[in-house]
């Protein structure tokens, strides 16, 4: 099953727009179900995630953890996705200061 693992460090007040960017799994190669756990390390930050055209999760706070996501228990986010689906996974931090955020991506493919 392939798997995106990531942890990323976004600034106060800074925005990165896709947490899976550049992965080999970023697009879908084909049609598969995606399942996704993303946690920060403290308050404030909001997570946005899109599959393609559609909207799986609309800006939200996630969960506050200091590690990576506990498999299968943080796996809040499934669904179908498409062959040629784009993964976003957007982190916008308004906070004063630097958030991490860990985000688990596995795809089964149909």
């Amino acid at each position: 099953m392939p798997t995106i693992q990531k942890e990323t460090s976004v600034g106060a007040g800074l925005v990165n727009d896709n947490l899976l960017s550049g992965s080999a799994f970023e697009y879908m190669r084909g049609n598969g179900v995606v399942s996704l756990a993303a946690v920060q390390s403290a308050t404030g930050g909001f997570l946005t995630i899109q599959s393609g055209p559609d909207v799986i999760l609309e800006e939200s706070s996630p969960m506050i953890l200091t590690t990576m996501p506990i498999v299968p228990d943080h796996f809040y986010y499934n669904w179908a996705a498409a062959a040629g689906d784009r993964l976003l996974v957007r982190y916008r931090n308004p906070t004063g200061g630097a958030l991490t955020v860990r985000v688990i991506a596995n795809i089964q493919y149909a």
